[in-house]
């Protein structure tokens, strides 16, 4: 849907800059830090093939995070790289918030992001605010950036660093059959090439390539190709809402998560702070068909601070809920939402997409030598060792939140009440802002598990009311 009302131009929040940010036109000639420049020297198994008078070729299908990610370490890395995307201007719908460390980590300009949220509020059932934020340090802070910037700028970084960057529709790839000869014989990609030459139909190719990275989300092509297997899907609603200006202070650097039946039976509601609008939205996996009854009950549990506001953008689209049964096959890999790599009960995924396509590209760079080597599955699959080592143990423990805590409306009573708790929140921020497991106080532990178990205790008592009442 085209948006009534065009976004108006915003600096970020990089106030050093007398200009605006031209990232589509200036990206070729910024010099990024050193440590970018910095190319992965690597030495490739003596078992590995040579490859003669080229370098290895991959194909990395979908520019979000996790393929601009990915192109760009192989790019840099030494292997001749080709990033297939549709959607140049693709808006995902996306909360769009990511960690601090994702900033440093991926070296993010702060002209991309769009707010630094300090604040939040977690919003009962029955309404009940409480303030989450007070254990952030002046310097921490979660970054707002809407995905058809930062997923531009990830693109463009990538194209600075040598990879190709077509603006194509990935139809299909034939896969080299077994035999003598099949661990070298090339991957033929098949796709629909939008360059504006040959008009909106677009002009058919091919490509071939040693190995293919699937980022092209949760309904894969790749996936399909390899047969990767079926997972759940929430579908995420998104309202992007202008609201005024007065309104519009405060969200200055304030995001609101609201839970309860009637915004999402597994999931929450959100309203975040954009550049010069708010996201409004939410999701489910349980209920698809009634998204549209919870979008229009999250904005109106926020309507007193939206009032006067605008609909300017309508998005949805699909989010995995787990990872898929089978994420690697030969020299093909999946990461991002295409391998399900979203968290329950947080719904995360911009760091994690980016991440594992990282670790992907640096598993292929490693193995082939930059570039100089064939690569096969058992190269690969370090990435996914690497992978389900460092985050496996945070997706099990937010599952079991999400069950332990989405299942009613007393136990969400419960899980509010817990947020109020200054422990809690110091160990979600501390885990959420750097993504390392941070040691908790055994004392401030068992207090938390006594604390946790009354409320739960209460909220089971609550439910039992309810249901006489509804008897």
């Amino acid at each position: 849907m085209t948006s009534s009302i065009a976004f108006k131009s915003f600096t970020g929040l990089r106030h050093s800059s007398a200009e605006p940010p031209k990232l589509h036109s200036q990206l070729h000639n910024i010099s990024p830090p050193n440590y970018c420049q910095r190319r992965l020297q690597i030495n490739a198994g003596i078992s590995s093939p040579k490859l003669q008078n080229r370098n290895l070729r991959v194909a990395v299908i979908g520019g979000g995070p996790a393929g601009g990610a990915a192109a760009e370490t192989l790019a840099k890395g030494g292997i001749e790289t080709y990033l297939i995307e549709r959607k140049l201007d693709n808006c995902k719908p996306c909360g769009g918030a990511i960690p601090l460390c994702m900033v440093g980590e991926f070296d993010l300009p702060l002209d991309i992001i769009d707010r630094k949220v300090t604040k939040m509020k977690m919003i009962s059932p029955s309404n009940i605010a409480v303030d989450i934020g007070q254990t952030l340090k002046p310097h921490e802070y979660i970054g707002m950036v809407r995905r058809e910037v930062l997923d531009s700028y990830l693109r463009e970084r990538a194209a600075s660093n040598g990879a190709n960057v077509i603006n194509g529709l990935f139809l299909k790839m034939d896969i080299p059959k077994g035999g003598r000869g099949s661990e070298t014989a090339p991957y033929v990609l098949h796709y629909t090439e939008y360059n504006g030459k040959v008009g909106g139909a677009g002009q058919k190719k091919t490509l071939e390539v040693d190995a293919v990275i699937g980022a092209d989300g949760a309904n894969s092509r790749v996936a399909k190709s390899i047969g990767a297997g079926d997972y759940d899907y929430a579908i995420a609603f998104q309202e992007r809402i202008k609201i005024p200006d007065d309104k519009m202070v405060y969200y200055e650097n304030l995001a609101e998560m609201y839970v309860g039946d009637d915004v999402s039976p597994d999931f929450y509601g959100w309203v975040f702070p954009k550049c010069d609008h708010v996201a409004v939205g939410t999701g489910t996996v349980t209920h698809k068909g009634d998204i549209k009854k919870f979008q229009l009950a999250t904005r109106n549990r926020a309507k007193d601070k939206i009032l006067g506001g605008k609909i300017i953008r309508v998005e949805a689209h699909p989010i995995p809920e787990h990872p898929r049964p089978r994420r690697l096959s030969d020299r093909v890999a999946l990461v991002g939402d295409a391998a399900g790599y979203v968290t329950k009960c947080s719904g995360e995924g911009i760091y994690f997409a980016a991440k594992s396509g990282r670790m992907c590209a640096e598993a292929i760079v490693e193995g082939s030598g930059n570039g100089k080597r064939m690569v096969d599955e058992s190269d690969l699959r370090k990435y996914l060792e690497k992978w389900d080592k460092t985050y496996w143990p945070t997706y099990k423990v937010l599952d079991v939140l999400q069950k332990v805590f989405y299942r009613s409306n007393p136990a969400r009573e419960a899980f509010v009440e817990m947020c109020a708790d200054e422990y809690v929140q110091k160990m979600t921020f501390d885990s959420y802002l750097y993504k390392k497991v941070v040691p908790g106080n055994p004392l401030d532990d068992l207090k938390l598990a006594f604390n946790t178990i009354g409320s739960l205790v209460r909220a089971n008592a609550l439910r039992k009311e309810m249901n006489k009442l509804s008897v």
